[in-house]
This record gives structure tokens, C-alpha cells and sequence, in this order.
């Protein structure tokens, strides 16, 4: 996995950032973000829907119902990712970010993307649980 320069997310949305490491093919293929950094992301932007990537939540539909990180656009179950990323309604250059509990799933369902051909794929590092021990706000799931 490659790391996002800290210094570069914080002066610009995530659809404009520049990459510490070009992409290769290497085992993983997707990249690493921070809570502070996916919060940065989403504070910059003027809406939700002018964020620049799509913030997918790849719980259980019941975990998800307990609460989701605030501009979260879609629910997909991280075991459901490979048959459902159309609903996404990506191209393969769009930047999509996951998250899941605690960052295991949603690494599996970054490079399920990855392997897809989506080419700017972010996993949340330490996913909810960090979100909320930074202390966070937390949005109503649907």
C-alpha cells in the first residue's frame, strides 16, 4: 500500500491529490488514508456531492443502520463488492474511499476494486473505530 503525503490532503479534496508513489503492480494496489485526512477531504468541499470521491461504507446493512461517517454515499457489504461496483456509478479513475469497523474489510473490498480496475482506491485506516476515537461526528445510518 502506498501513504498520501499528509501536507498534500490537507490543502487539496481528494480528487486532486498527488501520490507519494506512482501506481505499480505490486500485491496491493490500493492506497492508505486517515480519519484526519478522509475528514479534511470532506471539510474542503462546499457539499457532500462536491466532495470529488464517493464514500462507500462496506458494513452490514445492520452496522450501517447504527451509524455511518457523514457524507457516506453508499452501502455495499464488503463480501458483495466485486458484484455490485456498478451501483457505485464510477469510472475506473474515480476516487472511491471505504470504510468498514475497523479497516479489515474495507482493505479487502479496496483491492477487490483495484483488482477491478478502479485505479484511486482509498481504505480508511482503522476505519469507524478511529473515525469515533478521534472523536468525530457520527450521522444516522439510512
Amino acid at each position: 500500500m502506498r501513504y498520501l503525503c499528509t501536507s498534500i490532503i490537507c490543502g487539496l479534496c481528494l480528487c486532486g491529490l498527488l501520490l507519494d508513489n506512482p501506481p505499480s503492480a505490486v500485491a496491493h494496489h490500493s492506497y492508505v488514508l486517515s480519519v484526519q485526512q478522509l475528514r479534511a477531504g470532506l471539510m474542503k468541499a462546499s457539499s457532500t456531492s462536491a466532495k470529488g470521491f464517493l464514500l462507500v461504507d462496506v458494513r452490514s446493512p445492520e452496522e450501517h443502520a447504527s451509524g455511518m461517517i457523514p457524507g457516506t454515499d453508499l452501502n455495499i457489504d464488503f463480501r458483495e463488492m466485486k458484484t455490485r461496483h456498478r451501483e457505485l456509478g464510477a469510472k475506473l479513475e474515480d476516487h472511491i474511499v471505504v470504510y468498514c469497523q475497523s479497516g479489515h474489510r474495507s482493505n479487502i473490498a479496496a483491492e477487490t476494486l483495484a483488482d477491478l480496475g478502479y485505479t484511486h482506491v482509498y481504505n480508511v485506516v482503522g476505519s469507524m473505530n478511529a473515525w469515533t476515537e478521534a472523536g468525530f461526528p457520527v450521522s444516522p445510518g439510512r
